[in-house]
């Protein structure tokens, strides 16, 4: 034996010492279940006191490297490579408990991952079929954009110019009317929620919601330290507003076009209601407006522009109807509010794509967009009364809903509460996925978040054929 400690280097004789056995081992020198020399042996032989050695040992046995066999002596134990092992990497599992964004809810987690599988049905997805979004057109457009050096290098902090000037043109449509200076680019509706939880609230601020809502399926307010609460608009809401929120910040969060998940449509009256009450008490409302371009008829004025005191931050997209990929939305808020998301947003991610941006600039002066969106519409009413008149044939007895009023979803409600996480597992097993209610509400267990924007029109019909089957068989 060649190696001995020195007395010299900066570690104790114990920690060279022990670091020396463990790396015997960890090479393969000295393998499971070897024999190590005895205490007397290894004192002679590494020239240090045998209370030494007795130290390393006995910490190496409390570590699991070694154990002492009947008979006698000490040898490599069963679990020495695993527990070397630990000792030596990270504790990862450490770090992500305690990491500050909190996970997913585990149902969402298994949508996440099934939606990869091409056999699954999907009737809950949040997006359009590949068959309803215009790739023709988008990859026919690549070739009548022109392209400068500078378009395709960093974007300015709040976006490229041509298309909040486009922006500014499309939202007056919208009847709002902003400069180009009031609108941040950002890559997609959820960007801008996490922008405004990072950006305008102290932590342990006031998140309030209406239920059922998207915002519980995500958690960009959660993680940021805030508190989301549900609140309902039927009780005296000024009320309730004035005595959760305190003198904590809060903000209101609310789609009053075609609410995700429930399809609902706030009245002119509910929209002027609910921004008299937040604008008596100061709560800034997030108007997140990225489906009121797919309404079957027209839809309210937006309550951006019923806003005259920049009391509402409204947000938009083309995620839903363009397309996803393109990760493409907006902010419309005071300027100061913009320029302070715009700071957040270029330490995150230095600008959305300078790519997407040109697309999109160009689908919006060119009338591509409209186009496009006024067939989608037709293609989607379409959808929405094949899925309709098979629920009205056989889940009559079953369920309730409301005729869609645009979008993508009809909000099916069991009789029952049966739309349970056994039942989503249940109908994963006959690839069928869904979106159950208690992901948008977690006392929800009546409801279906049902989508028929995306799977095609034979895939509609065999999901909603599983799915009566399984649900009567629980009924019955």
């Amino acid at each position: 034996m060649q190696w001995k400690p020195d007395r010299a280097f900066p570690l104790s004789l114990h920690e060279q010492i022990y670091n020396w056995i463990s790396a015997r081992i960890r090479q393969g020198e000295w393998t499971i279940g070897t024999k190590l020399p005895s205490q007397r042996k290894l004192s002679e032989m590494l020239e240090v006191n045998r209370s030494t050695i007795i130290q390393v040992l006995e910490e190496l046995k409390a570590n699991g490297i070694l154990e002492t066999q009947r008979g006698g002596g000490t040898y490599v134990s069963n679990s020495s490579w695993n527990k070397l092992l630990s000792h030596e990497q990270p504790n990862w599992h450490k770090h992500i408990d305690a990491s500050i964004h909190e996970p997913n809810y585990h149902t969402i987690q298994l949508i996440n991952e099934h939606e990869q599988n091409a056999s699954m049905i999907r009737l809950g997805t949040g997006e359009l079929s590949p068959d309803l979004l215009p790739t023709a057109l988008l990859e026919q457009s690549l070739q009548n954009i022109s392209l400068f050096a500078r378009d395709i290098g960093y974007s300015e902090p709040k976006g490229n110019k041509k298309l909040r000037i486009a922006l500014s043109g499309h939202l007056q449509k919208r009847g709002i009317n902003t400069s180009p200076e009031s609108i941040l680019i950002v890559s997609g509706a959820l960007q801008a929620l996490q922008l405004i939880s990072l950006g305008i609230l102290e932590q342990r601020s006031n998140v309030f919601q209406e239920p059922p809502s998207y915002l519980n399926s995500i958690h960009p307010f959660q993680s940021a330290g805030m508190r989301v609460i549900s609140v309902s608009r039927e009780q005296q809401l000024k009320k309730t507003l004035k005595a959760l929120k305190g003198k904590k910040q809060s903000l209101f969060y609310t789609v009053p076009t075609l609410n995700n998940p429930s399809g609902r449509i706030l009245t002119m009256e509910d929209r002027q209601a609910l921004l008299d009450i937040c604008t008596s008490l100061q709560i800034p409302i997030i108007e997140d407006d990225v489906y009121h371009e797919l309404t079957f008829e027209d839809a309210p004025p937006s309550m951006k522009s019923m806003d005259h005191s920049g009391q509402v931050l409204y947000i938009g997209s083309v995620s839903k109807t363009l397309s996803p990929g393109l990760r493409i939305g907006w902010v419309v808020a005071p300027e100061p509010v913009i320029n302070r998301l715009a700071d957040i947003k270029m330490q995150t991610d230095y600008g959305s794509s300078a790519f997407s941006q040109q697309i999109v600039t160009h689908w919006l002066t060119s009338g591509l967009y409209d186009s496009h969106v006024g067939r989608l519409r037709c293609q989607l009413q379409r959808r929405a009364a094949f899925v309709e008149e098979i629920l009205t044939k056989d889940f009559g007895q079953l369920a309730s809903w409301e005729k869609p009023k645009g979008g993508f979803y009809i909000w099916l409600r069991f009789n029952e509460p049966i739309v349970n996480k056994a039942l989503f597992q249940q109908l994963i097993k006959q690839k069928l996925l869904i979106n159950p209610g208690y992901i948008y509400d977690p006392k929800d267990f009546h409801h279906i978040r049902l989508s028929y924007a995306y799977a095609t029109l034979e895939e509609l019909k065999q999901g909603l054929h599983i799915l009566l089957n399984v649900v009567a068989q629980k009924s019955s």
